[in-house]
């Protein structure tokens, strides 16, 4: 899956279209009396906080089809040239060298972007109304000062909300720094992406600076913790109010449990592999090795998340923060967790 290829070889994005807002925002209805196209004019570019953008390609992509016309103008300079870098660089290189031509040069976006909108203007345009009921300006904004006021570590990054010929990525990327939300692929749930998806992906890019100094770096131990701490950072960033099985991949109770009913085991038979690089090993491929065949939902998820939670019952409400700064093998060993 181009997905799940693109998470391991950049190790810090999550499947955050996989999650679930139980404390969503409510939404504000549109004006009838405002069209969407007076809506999106209205809609800035792109939402900035310190070191961290958020584009709004969406709006221009529907723009440049207002009145009839299409502006090919508006796709150039607009949609590709503000972020070229996530075309030209991930869109351009991980869908192969026979599409990268349709990304990684004005002729080519200009070509996908004057008829993918008419194809599916119904439902370009219900999304990009989802958004704008969800006051996503001030929202990511308020998202973003909260999570820069929590981290030592300020990352630099670009997310950029688009619509796309082919879809792979879903909330994804291709370096620490550049990464889209595919408002199209078919498995987002923008509600929850926009509320309590952007916390999770920005805590992989905050904790970056300590993974590529980790001597374990790329072990199946290191991409554990990676995402379990993005999980437990967004369970801490809404104040732990969300029950702890719906920020681990919106696990349902009955899944929750069965995890903790087989703990010990799953740390016994798992731990041969914490050092392991490849990649193929059965805590970061269970649904290919099937060691665990019962398990629900992303096995790894739930061990790293495990993990942080034992250190910060043990070490202190606030001692999340010390993940940051440790090594992996640290963590696991000051998490009190004991193979049995």
């Amino acid at each position: 899956m181009i997905k799940h290829a693109i998470l391991f070889i950049i190790a810090f994005i999550a499947i955050a279209t996989n999650l679930n807002n139980c404390f969503a925002q409510t939404l504000s209805p549109i004006n009838s009396n405002v069209t969407l196209e007076d809506s999106l004019k209205r809609l800035p570019d792109e939402t900035k906080v310190g070191d961290i953008v958020i584009h709004n390609l969406f709006k221009n992509q529907i723009l440049a089809h207002t009145g009839g016309n299409f502006d090919s103008v508006i796709i150039v300079n607009k949609v590709y040239r503000p972020h070229q870098q996530l075309w030209d660089s991930c869109y351009a290189m991980i869908f192969g060298d026979e599409n990268a031509k349709k990304f990684n040069n004005p002729s080519g976006m200009i070509a996908w972007n004057k008829s993918i909108y008419p194809k599916n203007k119904l439902l370009f345009n219900k999304l990009a109304r989802q958004l704008l009921e969800l006051n996503i300006d001030s929202t990511l904004a308020v998202n973003l000062k909260k999570f820069n006021s929590m981290v030592k570590y300020k990352p630099r990054a670009e997310v950029s909300f688009l619509f796309t010929p082919i879809q792979g990525i879903g909330f994804g990327g291709c370096n620490a720094n550049r990464f889209a939300l595919e408002l199209n692929y078919s498995n987002t749930d923008l509600n929850y992406t926009v509320n309590k998806g952007i916390p999770h992906e920005l805590n992989h890019l905050a904790y970056e600076k300590r993974k590529i100094k980790d001597p374990q770096k790329g072990s199946a131990l290191a991409q554990a913790i990676d995402e379990g701490f993005a999980c437990y950072f967004t369970w801490v960033f809404f104040d732990r109010k969300i029950p702890k099985n719906e920020v681990v991949e919106r696990m349902s109770t009955t899944e929750w449990q069965w995890y903790v009913n087989h703990e010990d085991e799953l740390f016994r038979k798992l731990s041969p592999f914490f050092a392991d690089k490849s990649g193929d090993n059965p805590l970061l491929r269970n649904n290919k090795h099937k060691l665990f065949p019962d398990a629900p939902k992303t096995l790894f998820y739930w061990l790293g998340f495990r993990i942080i939670d034992a250190y910060v019952n043990k070490h202190g409400k606030n001692s999340w923060k010390d993940i940051y700064d440790l090594p992996v093998e640290e963590v696991f060993k000051r998490s009190g967790i004991v193979i049995k």
